[in-house]
């Protein structure tokens, strides 16, 4: 017979507790640190936009120059007439980025269900620190300046940052089961938002001495990152022997992940914890194959819904403190330290409607009515006046309402739909269906970046908002 809600929230509660160790802890905070990492050395190319744009371009800063060196060596930097044509690279730069993002989430979830999740996890962030380095520092050193370069190498880092999610949420999944997960999972992938305000704080401080500086020092700290995951991160409970997901766990709770985002049914009270990634001690689970994961039920309805929200959330993450300097005509170092705030909401906003979601055992109700808050949120934040507190708290309400169903979707609902019945027991399959979500979410997020610098060049900064609005009102439907 099954149990009552109350009394199955309070079993999953006493499991979670109770099985909790010091390795939970430690891979909770190595994998949240890595990805934290990886987004602070993404983060840093937004926060230094504006001093890039400047050294593209002529600048009044120059007129000494023909005197100091032969003017053609000088003007050699100056890859575009006018800051327009800059900003509109600067956007096609991040579009590259996120579509070779993209291509390489679908990769690295096939190859993380196969190979072992440190050791791409720690190939990723090493070698991207060095991309990140090449691209920022050296070539600024070297006073090398080519466009075709710079796209070579933003694809390359693209393709070697998709490592990242994937591994890491196969990693959690591993060690964290049904119990509470929502919870878990949304203080979790705030990971993402805290590696956004580490890379502002550590731009804004050394952007005075030269934008290569930022570069140098979050892939200096990245590069440091990858070296401490391969020697400490654990990837499962079983290489410390204890027992996987699943194997004491006789009564837990799973919310359908397979209803449509307005979907209110009731779950079926048979669902058990299991671990996809876990070996059974008879047979080698075999990885689950792409279409087989596409085939799934959820998995193509959350990622196309998952490609209108990351396409908003990463716009904020990419253009904001260009935006803020742009439109307000604030310092660059005090418009990267005030972008913080939609991270820090994002935070919260994660937390506690995973919270909220493990209380009424369903996400689709909890992200239908935040989404419908983000419409109004956006819409008052494109009226924000020129004042830094306003700003701050309507950044701050908005980032709740969009980065928190964002990080909801990519970590606590990914791992759902990644265990499944279809899957249980039999296949490897999370890293796979991470990689489908956050891989569709990161093509849309790719054309939304081109298409903000374009609406942005000819119609301005308010238009900008009003497509971010009809992407979350897509997302609802």
């Amino acid at each position: 017979m099954a149990m009552p809600g109350s009394l199955r929230r309070q079993s999953a509660s006493r499991g979670l507790v109770s099985h909790c160790t010091h390795h939970h802890v430690v891979v909770f905070l190595l994998t949240f640190f890595s990805y934290s990492l990886l987004h602070a050395s993404r983060k840093t190319f937004s926060n230094v936009k504006v001093s890039i744009s400047n050294q593209w371009t002529p600048s009044c800063l120059n007129s000494t120059a023909p005197e100091l060196q032969p003017y053609e060596l000088w003007n050699s930097s100056h890859l575009f007439p006018d800051r327009e044509e800059a900003t509109l690279f600067l956007g096609t730069l991040d579009t590259i980025f996120l579509f070779s993002y993209a291509v390489g989430l679908f990769v690295s979830g096939i190859v993380g269900d196969r190979l072992n999740l440190r050791w791409v996890l720690s190939f990723g962030m090493c070698s991207s620190a060095l991309v990140v380095f090449s691209f920022g520092t050296l070539t600024e050193w070297l006073h090398f300046y080519n466009k075709w370069f710079y796209c070579c190498l933003w694809v390359v880092n693209g393709l070697l940052q998709s490592t990242g999610w994937p591994c890491v949420v196969a990693v959690m999944g591993n060690w964290f089961g049904k119990a509470g997960r929502g919870f878990v999972f949304g203080l979790w992938s705030a990971c993402a938002s805290v590696g956004n305000i580490l890379g502002a704080f550590l731009a804004s401080c050394v952007l005075k001495y030269g934008y290569e500086y930022a570069f140098l020092v979050t892939a200096s700290v990245q590069f440091a990152g990858g070296v401490v995951v391969f020697f400490g991160l654990l990837t499962s409970p079983k290489e410390v022997g204890l027992p996987e997901l699943g194997a004491d766990e006789e009564i837990s709770v799973e919310e359908d992940a397979n209803r449509p985002l307005m979907g209110n049914d009731d779950l079926d009270d048979d669902d058990r914890n299991y671990s996809i990634q876990a070996a059974d001690n008879d047979n080698q689970p075999k990885a689950i194959g792409f279409f087989q994961a596409c085939c799934l039920p959820g998995v193509v309805l959350y990622s196309l819904a998952y490609a209108c929200l990351k396409l908003v959330n990463y716009s904020f993450f990419f253009w904001l403190p260009f935006y803020l300097s742009n439109n307000f005509g604030w310092k660059e170092a005090e418009a990267d330290q005030l972008s913080i705030w939609y991270d820090v909401g994002g935070i919260i906003g994660g937390t506690i409607q995973g919270l909220i979601s493990d209380v009424l055992q369903k996400r689709a109700p909890v992200l239908a009515v935040s989404l419908l808050f983000a419409v109004g949120s956006l819409f008052g934040y494109s009226r924000s006046p020129n004042s830094k507190p306003i700003n701050a708290v309507i950044m701050t309400i908005t980032g709740f309402f969009i980065g928190g169903p964002s990080n909801m979707i990519s970590s606590a609902i990914s791992a759902d739909l990644g265990r499944q019945d279809l899957v249980k027991g039999s296949s490897e399959a999370l890293a796979t269906v991470t990689g489908i979500v956050d891989g569709t979410g990161s093509i849309g997020a790719a054309v939304g970046q081109y298409l903000v610098s374009l609406i942005q060049e000819h119609l301005g900064w308010m238009w900008v908002f009003y497509f971010f609005i009809l992407m979350v009102r897509n997302h609802l439907i």
